[in-house]
């Protein structure tokens, strides 16, 4: 049998539709709150941040919602994605588990960021938005809307977490390459940017600040609308073509997955995997375990509190109920800076809630020591968010050599590490050290969530 088992199907595969779980859960996800009156938001709270039909999107619980033609023909130039069994990790683990990994480095931008970025570019288009504002931490997700921007003739400003925007200037050019400006957050150009400037002049930056710094250049121009590559339902939707891909690759290779493992930041692209699966599952199909897999430093689902909050720093955002450490938190400067985020998707969150998913935490040099052994194995270097789902297909495989189990382990490899080949240069010399965050700030931050009846 060959080495290289690649699974692909042709492009009139593309799914025509997305997939919104919502439909499918047992218990709907708790409302949305106004962060002024504590009531859940309508349509019109959200329309200066979103076009309407994202809006629909995000509270729809139709099952199937139509991928309009244009976007499907934008996602041809990638899509579908391969899915790869890794038979010559699986010999060098010696692990009877078969792994087979869905790999999203294939897009232009290198990540599955895209699925959503043209989407979302797409429908403010169509609703006469001249410019999209924007938050990245690794960048994968401002690269990935440059790109879309591009497409559409869309003006992007990107506001780039300070610590990636310095650790990762490739992806800062890869930006503006595609068109869009990229500034280093917190920056001077806002209030929320300069507030936290004058407590912290030397502030790394966090997800959340930039996010504050993006909805505020949105909110107060005309024309200017606001982009999220995370988190939110619309963004988790536009996701799920991936795993509806996978599981129709798998039934090529006359298999199903018995486990499913995706790295969590935000959520999109754990949802975009994982959303499919647990969907087959709760309409009666086999049950796989999910694993969710996040860093350490700042462990959202293992450590977070599930409550409301809100999604930014500077409490511009609507209330969520979500895993969170607290919109104050400013976790490290590990490498993997699009796991850097306070919060989880709420229903990401509503789903671990409901049991239906797994969640675990990993630092960063052990992520890094999994991504080298599969990078010589499988001849593909994974982004540092990538490696933390690695790493844990590797400690599930060795759980089945010690069982005597074969199973299929399932993995989103979310984006290759082109970019991020500093973080591997640190990585040899001994200089990438394991970061912990400070346990009085999460406390801290924990004791400032909002009071909601």
């Amino acid at each position: 049998m060959s080495d290289t088992l690649k699974y692909t199907l042709p492009e009139t595969a593309i799914p025509k539709t997305w997939y919104n779980i919502v439909a499918d859960l047992p218990t709907p996800p708790p409302a949305v709150l106004h962060p002024g009156t504590g009531k859940p938001i309508g349509p019109d709270d959200l329309a200066p941040l979103f076009p309407m039909a994202l809006i629909l999107q995000e509270v729809s619980t139709e099952r199937e919602i139509e991928i309009p033609r244009p976007v499907r023909d934008i996602y041809r130039l990638w899509r579908p994605s391969p899915l790869y069994r890794a038979r010559r990790w699986e010999r060098s683990l010696d692990t009877p588990a078969r792994i087979y990994y869905k790999y999203e480095g294939v897009s232009p931008a290198g990540s599955h960021k895209p699925n959503t970025s043209v989407a979302q570019a797409f429908y403010n288009k169509e609703a006469g938005v001249k410019k999209l504002t924007t938050e990245t931490g690794a960048g994968q997700w401002g690269s990935s809307l440059a790109f879309a921007g591009g497409l559409f003739g869309l003006e992007i400003d990107v506001y780039m977490v300070k610590v990636s925007y310095h650790q990762k200037p490739y992806r800062r050019a890869l930006m503006e390459t595609y068109g869009a400006r990229c500034v280093a957050s917190p920056s001077t150009e806002t209030e929320s940017g300069r507030a936290i400037l004058a407590k912290d002049p030397e502030c790394n930056g966090s997800l959340g600040i930039a996010i504050s710094e993006a909805v505020e250049m949105a909110a107060k121009q005309d024309h200017v609308k606001y982009a999220l590559g995370s988190v939110l339902n619309h963004v988790l939707l536009h996701q799920t073509i991936i795993g509806m891909e996978t599981i129709e690759q798998l039934a090529m290779a006359n298999d199903q997955a018995d486990i499913v493992i995706a790295c969590a930041g935000g959520g999109s692209n754990f949802a975009g995997l994982a959303f499919p699966f647990i969907g087959q599952a709760l309409r009666g199909g086999k049950k796989p375990r999910v694993i969710a897999v996040e860093p350490a430093a700042c462990p959202t689902l293992t450590r977070g509190r599930y409550a409301y909050d809100f999604g930014d720093t500077a409490h511009l955002t609507p209330l969520v109920k979500m895993h969170t450490l607290g919109s104050s938190f400013m976790p490290p400067g590990f490498h993997a800076g699009g796991l850097r985020y306070h919060g989880m998707s709420p229903l990401v969150s509503h789903l671990k809630e409901l049991n239906l998913i797994e969640a675990v935490a990993y630092q960063q040099t052990e992520c890094f020591k999994a991504a080298v052994a599969f990078a010589r194995s499988e001849g593909i270097v994974p982004a540092p968010e990538s490696s933390h789902a690695i790493k844990c297909a590797l400690d599930q495989a060795l759980r089945c050599k010690r069982d005597g189990k074969s199973e299929a382990i399932v993995v989103n490899l979310s984006g290759h590490g082109h970019f991020d080949m500093q973080a591997y240069s640190d990585y040899f010399a001994g200089k990438l050290q394991d970061r912990d965050y400070d346990q009085a700030e999460l406390k801290r931050a924990l004791e400032e969530l909002p009071s909601v009846g």
